[in-house]
């Protein structure tokens, strides 16, 4: 029997990424508490520039699902450095960060991924 071997190569599915970027985006919308909605604010501020050095200014959204595939260590800890304080909702501000940063993607408008 022969096991699966999964190649770095392999394109993280774009079906997995929206599901957890639009989770993120929603937990952020919830945010009542006016100090931790500015601190997340200031997070997805230095996670959106990080984002654009990463990828760069013209992408498509399985560029932007690959990228989140190779990890998003990163993420958490551009969260830390900028609010200690919100640590533990760092893999949730990454989400939400990326379901933003969709928005620039070439091949996608108004939530839907436009054929190519």
């Amino acid at each position: 029997m022969t096991g699966w071997v999964i190649s770095p190569e392999m394109a993280y599915p774009i079906e997995n990424a929206l599901f957890q970027w639009e989770d993120g985006w929603r937990w952020l919308q919830a945010i009542e508490d006016p100090r931790q909605r500015r601190l997340a604010d200031r997070v997805l501020s230095a996670l959106a520039d990080e984002l654009r050095r990463r990828i760069g200014p013209t992408f498509s959204a399985a560029e932007l699902a690959d990228l989140y595939g190779r990890g998003t260590d990163w993420c958490q800890q551009v969260a830390i450095d900028v609010a200690p304080a919100i640590e533990n909702d760092a893999q949730s501000l990454a989400d939400a960060a990326f379901w933003r940063h969709l928005r620039g993607a070439a091949d996608f408008a108004g939530g839907k991924q436009l054929a190519q």
